[in-house]
Protein backbone atom coordinates (compact mmCIF):
# COMPACT_ATOMS: atom_id res chain seq x y z
CA UNK A 1 0.00 0.00 0.00
CA UNK A 2 1.38 3.38 -0.99
CA UNK A 3 1.20 6.43 1.22
CA UNK A 4 -1.01 9.12 -0.37
CA UNK A 5 0.79 12.07 -1.88
CA UNK A 6 1.34 14.94 0.55
CA UNK A 7 -1.51 17.42 0.52
CA UNK A 8 -1.02 21.15 0.73
CA UNK A 9 -2.75 21.87 4.03
CA UNK A 10 -2.09 25.50 4.89
CA UNK A 11 -2.47 26.75 8.41
CA UNK A 12 -5.50 28.92 9.13
CA UNK A 13 -5.11 32.54 8.13
CA UNK A 14 -4.93 33.66 11.76
CA UNK A 15 -1.79 31.55 12.26
CA UNK A 16 -3.43 29.63 15.08
CA UNK A 17 -2.22 26.29 13.74
CA UNK A 18 -3.85 23.29 12.10
CA UNK A 19 -7.17 22.47 13.84
CA UNK A 20 -7.12 19.10 15.61
CA UNK A 21 -9.80 16.99 17.29
CA UNK A 22 -8.75 14.54 19.99
CA UNK A 23 -10.89 11.42 20.42
CA UNK A 24 -10.18 9.85 23.80
CA UNK A 25 -8.77 12.46 26.18
CA UNK A 26 -8.63 10.46 29.40
CA UNK A 27 -6.14 7.72 30.30
CA UNK A 28 -3.27 7.93 27.82
CA UNK A 29 -5.20 10.76 26.20
CA UNK A 30 -3.79 13.03 28.93
CA UNK A 31 -0.40 12.66 27.23
CA UNK A 32 -1.91 13.84 23.96
CA UNK A 33 -3.51 16.84 25.69
CA UNK A 34 -0.11 17.87 27.07
CA UNK A 35 1.52 17.35 23.68
CA UNK A 36 -1.20 19.38 21.95
CA UNK A 37 -0.58 22.17 24.45
CA UNK A 38 3.14 22.09 23.60
CA UNK A 39 2.51 22.18 19.84
CA UNK A 40 -0.23 24.80 20.20
CA UNK A 41 2.21 27.05 22.05
CA UNK A 42 4.49 26.74 19.01
CA UNK A 43 1.66 27.70 16.65
CA UNK A 44 1.73 24.31 14.90
CA UNK A 45 -1.72 23.02 15.87
CA UNK A 46 -4.87 24.21 17.60
CA UNK A 47 -7.04 21.92 19.72
CA UNK A 48 -10.44 22.51 18.17
CA UNK A 49 -12.42 19.70 19.79
CA UNK A 50 -12.48 16.81 22.24
CA UNK A 51 -14.59 13.70 21.72
CA UNK A 52 -15.56 11.89 24.91
CA UNK A 53 -18.74 10.20 26.09
CA UNK A 54 -18.53 12.35 29.22
CA UNK A 55 -17.22 15.88 28.57
CA UNK A 56 -13.99 16.87 30.28
CA UNK A 57 -14.31 19.33 33.13
CA UNK A 58 -12.31 22.57 32.93
CA UNK A 59 -9.87 21.13 35.47
CA UNK A 60 -9.14 18.19 33.13
CA UNK A 61 -8.06 20.45 30.25
CA UNK A 62 -4.47 21.73 30.60
CA UNK A 63 -4.19 25.52 30.93
CA UNK A 64 -3.58 27.23 27.63
CA UNK A 65 -5.78 24.98 25.51
CA UNK A 66 -8.79 27.26 25.85
CA UNK A 67 -12.29 25.83 25.67
CA UNK A 68 -12.35 23.36 22.77
CA UNK A 69 -15.75 22.20 21.57
CA UNK A 70 -16.81 18.87 23.09
CA UNK A 71 -19.15 16.18 21.84
CA UNK A 72 -19.68 12.42 22.04
CA UNK A 73 -20.49 12.39 18.32
CA UNK A 74 -17.12 12.12 16.58
CA UNK A 75 -18.33 12.78 13.03
CA UNK A 76 -20.44 15.76 14.03
CA UNK A 77 -17.52 17.20 15.99
CA UNK A 78 -15.21 16.92 13.01
CA UNK A 79 -17.79 18.68 10.85
CA UNK A 80 -18.46 21.43 13.39
CA UNK A 81 -14.81 22.24 14.08
CA UNK A 82 -13.43 21.99 10.55
CA UNK A 83 -10.67 19.75 11.90
CA UNK A 84 -7.88 18.84 9.48
CA UNK A 85 -6.35 16.20 11.78
CA UNK A 86 -7.91 13.74 14.23
CA UNK A 87 -5.91 12.11 17.01
CA UNK A 88 -7.57 8.81 17.93
CA UNK A 89 -6.67 7.50 21.38
CA UNK A 90 -9.66 5.30 22.17
CA UNK A 91 -10.11 1.60 23.02
CA UNK A 92 -8.49 -0.73 20.51
CA UNK A 93 -11.72 -2.14 18.98
CA UNK A 94 -12.95 1.37 18.08
CA UNK A 95 -9.88 2.39 16.06
CA UNK A 96 -10.96 1.24 12.60
CA UNK A 97 -14.47 2.69 12.64
CA UNK A 98 -13.31 6.02 14.04
CA UNK A 99 -10.44 6.23 11.55
CA UNK A 100 -12.81 5.61 8.65
CA UNK A 101 -15.27 8.17 10.02
CA UNK A 102 -12.50 10.75 9.85
CA UNK A 103 -11.16 9.57 6.49
CA UNK A 104 -14.56 9.89 4.81
CA UNK A 105 -14.51 13.56 5.82
CA UNK A 106 -11.03 14.14 4.43
CA UNK A 107 -9.53 14.41 7.92
CA UNK A 108 -5.97 13.15 8.37
CA UNK A 109 -5.08 10.85 11.24
CA UNK A 110 -2.75 10.14 14.11
CA UNK A 111 -3.97 6.70 15.20
CA UNK A 112 -2.73 5.28 18.49
CA UNK A 113 -1.09 1.87 18.67
CA UNK A 114 -2.01 -0.88 18.19
CA UNK A 115 -3.82 0.32 15.06
CA UNK A 116 -6.36 -2.54 15.19
CA UNK A 117 -7.13 -5.75 17.12
CA UNK A 118 -6.85 -8.01 14.05
CA UNK A 119 -5.17 -8.05 10.66
CA UNK A 120 -8.55 -7.94 8.92
CA UNK A 121 -9.54 -4.78 10.81
CA UNK A 122 -6.12 -3.29 10.10
CA UNK A 123 -6.54 -3.90 6.38
CA UNK A 124 -10.04 -2.44 6.45
CA UNK A 125 -8.65 0.67 8.11
CA UNK A 126 -5.53 1.03 5.96
CA UNK A 127 -7.32 0.36 2.68
CA UNK A 128 -10.16 2.71 3.59
CA UNK A 129 -7.77 5.49 4.53
CA UNK A 130 -5.82 5.04 1.28
CA UNK A 131 -9.02 5.04 -0.77
CA UNK A 132 -10.12 8.28 0.90
CA UNK A 133 -6.79 9.88 0.01
CA UNK A 134 -5.97 11.00 3.54
CA UNK A 135 -2.77 10.48 5.49
CA UNK A 136 -2.52 8.23 8.55
CA UNK A 137 0.32 8.14 11.06
CA UNK A 138 0.39 5.19 13.50
CA UNK A 139 1.33 6.27 17.02
CA UNK A 140 4.49 4.26 17.65
CA UNK A 141 6.39 7.19 19.18
CA UNK A 142 9.59 5.13 19.48
CA UNK A 143 9.77 5.01 15.68
CA UNK A 144 10.24 8.77 15.70
CA UNK A 145 13.52 8.38 17.60
CA UNK A 146 16.60 9.64 15.78
CA UNK A 147 18.37 6.60 17.22
CA UNK A 148 16.67 4.36 14.65
CA UNK A 149 18.38 5.76 11.53
CA UNK A 150 21.63 5.99 13.51
CA UNK A 151 21.50 2.31 14.48
CA UNK A 152 20.48 1.33 10.96
CA UNK A 153 23.53 3.22 9.68
CA UNK A 154 25.77 1.32 12.11
CA UNK A 155 24.29 -1.95 10.89
CA UNK A 156 24.69 -0.94 7.26
CA UNK A 157 28.32 0.03 7.84
CA UNK A 158 29.06 -3.41 9.31
CA UNK A 159 30.05 -1.96 12.68
CA UNK A 160 28.96 -5.14 14.51
CA UNK A 161 29.48 -7.54 11.63
CA UNK A 162 26.86 -9.92 10.26
CA UNK A 163 23.48 -9.55 11.95
CA UNK A 164 22.09 -12.76 13.40
CA UNK A 165 18.91 -11.43 14.97
CA UNK A 166 17.19 -8.86 17.16
CA UNK A 167 15.90 -9.28 20.70
CA UNK A 168 13.51 -7.17 22.73
CA UNK A 169 12.92 -7.16 26.48
CA UNK A 170 10.23 -5.45 28.53
CA UNK A 171 10.09 -6.13 32.28
CA UNK A 172 7.34 -3.89 33.61
CA UNK A 173 5.05 -3.94 36.61
CA UNK A 174 1.35 -3.12 36.70
CA UNK A 175 -0.92 -3.18 39.75
CA UNK A 176 -4.01 -5.35 39.69
CA UNK A 177 -6.05 -2.14 39.39
CA UNK A 178 -4.48 -1.61 35.94
CA UNK A 179 -6.52 -4.52 34.66
CA UNK A 180 -9.69 -2.93 36.02
CA UNK A 181 -9.09 0.51 34.49
CA UNK A 182 -11.72 -0.06 31.78
CA UNK A 183 -14.22 -2.80 30.86
CA UNK A 184 -11.96 -3.97 28.00
CA UNK A 185 -8.72 -4.08 30.04
CA UNK A 186 -6.99 -7.46 29.98
CA UNK A 187 -9.57 -8.87 27.58
CA UNK A 188 -9.01 -10.89 24.43
CA UNK A 189 -12.57 -10.40 23.29
CA UNK A 190 -15.55 -8.50 24.62
CA UNK A 191 -19.15 -9.03 23.51
CA UNK A 192 -17.89 -11.00 20.51
CA UNK A 193 -15.50 -8.26 19.41
CA UNK A 194 -11.69 -8.68 19.35
CA UNK A 195 -9.79 -6.57 21.89
CA UNK A 196 -6.41 -8.37 22.27
CA UNK A 197 -5.21 -6.17 25.14
CA UNK A 198 -2.06 -8.16 25.99
CA UNK A 199 1.46 -7.27 27.08
CA UNK A 200 2.96 -7.58 23.60
CA UNK A 201 0.09 -5.95 21.74
CA UNK A 202 -0.57 -2.90 23.90
CA UNK A 203 1.65 -1.72 26.81
CA UNK A 204 4.85 -3.21 25.35
CA UNK A 205 3.84 -3.03 21.70
CA UNK A 206 6.64 -0.51 21.16
CA UNK A 207 9.19 -3.22 21.98
CA UNK A 208 7.77 -5.42 19.21
CA UNK A 209 7.48 -2.62 16.66
CA UNK A 210 10.96 -1.26 17.41
CA UNK A 211 12.61 -4.67 17.24
CA UNK A 212 10.95 -5.32 13.88
CA UNK A 213 12.00 -1.91 12.59
CA UNK A 214 15.66 -2.48 13.51
CA UNK A 215 15.48 -5.89 11.83
CA UNK A 216 14.20 -4.10 8.70
CA UNK A 217 10.98 -6.09 8.97
CA UNK A 218 8.01 -3.81 8.39
CA UNK A 219 5.91 -5.21 5.52
CA UNK A 220 3.71 -8.29 5.75
CA UNK A 221 5.85 -10.22 3.29
CA UNK A 222 8.93 -9.69 5.48
CA UNK A 223 7.51 -12.24 7.96
CA UNK A 224 7.68 -15.97 7.22
CA UNK A 225 6.84 -17.51 10.60
CA UNK A 226 5.68 -16.66 14.11
CA UNK A 227 5.85 -18.61 17.38
CA UNK A 228 4.09 -17.41 20.51
CA UNK A 229 4.12 -18.28 24.20
CA UNK A 230 1.36 -16.51 26.12
CA UNK A 231 0.64 -16.69 29.84
CA UNK A 232 -0.86 -14.64 32.65
CA UNK A 233 -0.43 -14.42 36.40
CA UNK A 234 -3.17 -11.84 36.87
CA UNK A 235 -6.86 -12.73 36.83
CA UNK A 236 -7.38 -11.69 33.21
CA UNK A 237 -8.18 -13.31 29.86
CA UNK A 238 -5.21 -11.91 28.00
CA UNK A 239 -1.46 -12.31 28.47
CA UNK A 240 0.73 -10.43 30.93
CA UNK A 241 3.88 -12.59 30.57
CA UNK A 242 4.66 -13.56 27.00
CA UNK A 243 7.19 -13.93 24.25
CA UNK A 244 7.13 -14.16 20.49
CA UNK A 245 9.67 -15.28 17.88
CA UNK A 246 9.34 -13.97 14.35
CA UNK A 247 11.26 -15.56 11.49
CA UNK A 248 12.02 -13.11 8.72
CA UNK A 249 12.29 -13.47 4.96
CA UNK A 250 16.01 -12.75 5.35
CA UNK A 251 16.35 -15.84 7.56
CA UNK A 252 16.89 -13.92 10.80
CA UNK A 253 14.97 -14.17 14.03
CA UNK A 254 13.33 -11.47 16.12
CA UNK A 255 12.43 -12.47 19.70
CA UNK A 256 10.55 -10.15 22.05
CA UNK A 257 9.76 -11.09 25.64
CA UNK A 258 7.57 -9.06 27.96
CA UNK A 259 6.00 -9.16 31.38
CA UNK A 260 3.85 -6.90 33.50
CA UNK A 261 4.81 -8.94 36.59
CA UNK A 262 8.47 -7.97 37.01
CA UNK A 263 10.24 -8.17 40.36
CA UNK A 264 12.32 -5.04 39.65
CA UNK A 265 10.78 -3.20 36.68
CA UNK A 266 13.16 -1.43 34.32
CA UNK A 267 13.15 0.40 31.00
CA UNK A 268 12.47 -1.84 28.00
CA UNK A 269 15.10 -2.20 25.30
CA UNK A 270 15.92 -3.76 21.95
CA UNK A 271 19.27 -5.42 21.19
CA UNK A 272 20.75 -6.09 17.75
CA UNK A 273 23.05 -9.13 17.73
CA UNK A 274 26.03 -9.13 15.36
CA UNK A 275 28.96 -11.45 14.73
CA UNK A 276 31.34 -8.79 16.08
CA UNK A 277 29.28 -7.05 18.74
CA UNK A 278 25.85 -5.79 19.73
CA UNK A 279 23.83 -2.59 19.82
CA UNK A 280 21.36 -2.00 22.66
CA UNK A 281 18.65 0.63 22.27
CA UNK A 282 16.61 1.83 25.26
CA UNK A 283 13.80 3.26 23.17
CA UNK A 284 12.04 5.25 25.90
CA UNK A 285 15.31 7.07 26.61
CA UNK A 286 16.53 7.36 22.99
CA UNK A 287 19.80 5.93 24.32
CA UNK A 288 22.11 3.54 22.46
CA UNK A 289 25.02 1.40 23.71
CA UNK A 290 27.46 0.05 21.13
CA UNK A 291 29.65 -2.87 22.21
CA UNK A 292 32.13 -4.45 19.79
CA UNK A 293 35.37 -6.32 19.77
CA UNK A 294 38.52 -4.26 20.09
CA UNK A 295 36.69 -1.18 21.30
CA UNK A 296 35.41 0.10 24.61
CA UNK A 297 31.67 0.55 25.05
CA UNK A 298 30.28 3.67 23.37
CA UNK A 299 27.06 5.40 24.45
CA UNK A 300 24.98 7.79 22.38
CA UNK A 301 21.88 9.85 23.12
CA UNK A 302 19.53 11.06 20.41
CA UNK A 303 16.58 13.34 19.92
CA UNK A 304 13.11 12.40 18.77
CA UNK A 305 10.62 13.74 16.24
CA UNK A 306 7.09 14.05 17.56
CA UNK A 307 4.70 12.08 15.35
CA UNK A 308 1.95 14.70 15.30
CA UNK A 309 4.46 17.38 14.39
CA UNK A 310 5.81 15.09 11.66
CA UNK A 311 2.28 14.58 10.34
CA UNK A 312 1.73 18.34 10.11
CA UNK A 313 5.11 18.74 8.37
CA UNK A 314 4.17 15.99 5.93
CA UNK A 315 0.93 17.74 5.06
CA UNK A 316 2.43 21.21 4.71
CA UNK A 317 5.79 20.61 3.04
CA UNK A 318 5.99 16.95 2.05
CA UNK A 319 8.31 15.76 4.83
CA UNK A 320 8.41 11.94 4.80
CA UNK A 321 5.80 10.39 7.07
CA UNK A 322 7.57 8.38 9.78
CA UNK A 323 4.99 5.66 10.55
CA UNK A 324 2.44 5.11 7.76
CA UNK A 325 0.20 2.02 8.06
CA UNK A 326 2.42 0.10 5.63
CA UNK A 327 5.29 0.37 8.14
CA UNK A 328 3.24 -1.55 10.72
CA UNK A 329 2.10 -4.53 8.63
CA UNK A 330 4.65 -6.89 10.19
CA UNK A 331 3.64 -5.75 13.67
CA UNK A 332 0.03 -6.48 12.80
CA UNK A 333 1.07 -10.01 11.73
CA UNK A 334 2.24 -10.47 15.32
CA UNK A 335 -1.05 -9.12 16.66
CA UNK A 336 -2.92 -11.55 14.42
CA UNK A 337 -0.80 -14.48 15.57
CA UNK A 338 -1.57 -13.60 19.18
CA UNK A 339 -5.25 -13.17 18.33
CA UNK A 340 -5.61 -16.66 16.85
CA UNK A 341 -3.34 -18.39 19.38
CA UNK A 342 -4.87 -20.58 22.09
CA UNK A 343 -5.94 -18.62 25.16
CA UNK A 344 -2.95 -17.71 27.35
CA UNK A 345 -1.98 -20.20 30.03
CA UNK A 346 -2.96 -19.34 33.58
CA UNK A 347 0.16 -19.54 35.69
CA UNK A 348 -0.18 -21.89 38.67
CA UNK A 349 -0.43 -20.32 42.11
CA UNK A 350 3.10 -21.39 42.98
CA UNK A 351 4.50 -19.45 40.00
CA UNK A 352 3.56 -16.02 41.35
CA UNK A 353 2.89 -14.07 44.52
CA UNK A 354 1.42 -10.73 45.53
CA UNK A 355 3.86 -8.00 46.47
CA UNK A 356 2.85 -6.58 49.85
CA UNK A 357 1.82 -2.94 49.70
CA UNK A 358 1.93 -2.65 45.92
CA UNK A 359 -1.28 -4.41 44.86
CA UNK A 360 0.50 -6.34 42.14
CA UNK A 361 1.44 -9.87 41.20
CA UNK A 362 5.06 -10.85 40.70
CA UNK A 363 6.48 -13.87 38.86
CA UNK A 364 9.81 -14.73 40.58
CA UNK A 365 12.67 -14.98 38.11
CA UNK A 366 10.75 -13.48 35.21
CA UNK A 367 13.07 -10.46 34.91
CA UNK A 368 16.01 -12.75 34.13
CA UNK A 369 13.86 -14.87 31.84
CA UNK A 370 12.82 -11.83 29.79
CA UNK A 371 16.43 -10.61 29.52
CA UNK A 372 17.67 -14.08 28.57
CA UNK A 373 15.10 -14.39 25.79
CA UNK A 374 16.28 -11.10 24.25
CA UNK A 375 19.92 -12.10 24.73
CA UNK A 376 19.72 -15.63 23.31
CA UNK A 377 16.73 -15.30 20.93
CA UNK A 378 15.16 -18.25 22.75
CA UNK A 379 11.57 -18.74 23.89
CA UNK A 380 10.58 -19.11 27.54
CA UNK A 381 10.07 -22.85 27.11
CA UNK A 382 13.58 -23.22 25.66
CA UNK A 383 14.96 -21.35 28.67
CA UNK A 384 13.46 -23.84 31.10
CA UNK A 385 10.22 -22.13 32.16
CA UNK A 386 8.12 -25.11 33.18
CA UNK A 387 4.84 -23.26 32.63
CA UNK A 388 5.59 -22.12 29.06
CA UNK A 389 3.91 -23.75 26.07
CA UNK A 390 4.85 -22.77 22.51
CA UNK A 391 2.39 -22.28 19.65
CA UNK A 392 3.73 -22.35 16.10
CA UNK A 393 1.65 -20.41 13.61
CA UNK A 394 1.39 -21.13 9.88
CA UNK A 395 3.43 -18.94 7.57
CA UNK A 396 1.66 -15.57 7.50
CA UNK A 397 2.92 -14.49 4.09
CA UNK A 398 -0.56 -14.56 2.57
CA UNK A 399 -3.34 -12.38 3.94
CA UNK A 400 -5.15 -14.27 6.69
CA UNK A 401 -8.87 -14.84 6.31
CA UNK A 402 -10.16 -14.78 9.86
CA UNK A 403 -13.78 -15.30 10.71
CA UNK A 404 -15.46 -11.93 10.42
CA UNK A 405 -16.39 -10.43 13.73
CA UNK A 406 -18.90 -7.64 14.36
CA UNK A 407 -17.32 -4.21 14.42
CA UNK A 408 -17.30 -2.23 17.62
CA UNK A 409 -19.28 0.91 18.30
CA UNK A 410 -17.70 4.01 16.82
CA UNK A 411 -18.00 5.90 20.09
CA UNK A 412 -14.83 6.41 22.16
CA UNK A 413 -14.70 5.29 25.76
CA UNK A 414 -13.51 7.41 28.65
CA UNK A 415 -10.36 5.35 29.25
CA UNK A 416 -8.17 5.22 26.19
CA UNK A 417 -5.55 2.78 24.95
Amino acid sequence: MNTPEPMNTPEPADGAGVPVVLAGARGHGHWHLDNLRRLQDKGIVRLAGICELTPLTPDEIPPGLGTPEQSADFGALLDATGARIAVICTPIPTHTDLALTAARRGVHLLLEKPPAPSYAEFRRMADGVAEAGVVCQIGFQSLGSHALPAVRAMIGDGVIGEISGVGGAGAWARPEAYFRRAPWSGKRRMNGVDVIDGALTNPLAHAVATALALADVTRAEDVTGIETELAHANAIESDDTSCVRITTAAGRQVVVAATLCAEDPDDPYVVVHGSQGRITFWYKQDRVLLQRGGHGPEEFEYGRTDLLENLVDHLTDGTDLLVPPAATEAFMRVVEAIRVAPDPLELPDEAWHRLPGEDRRVVPGVDGLVAAAADTLALFSELGAAWASPTVHPSPTADPSPIARPSASAHPKEVST
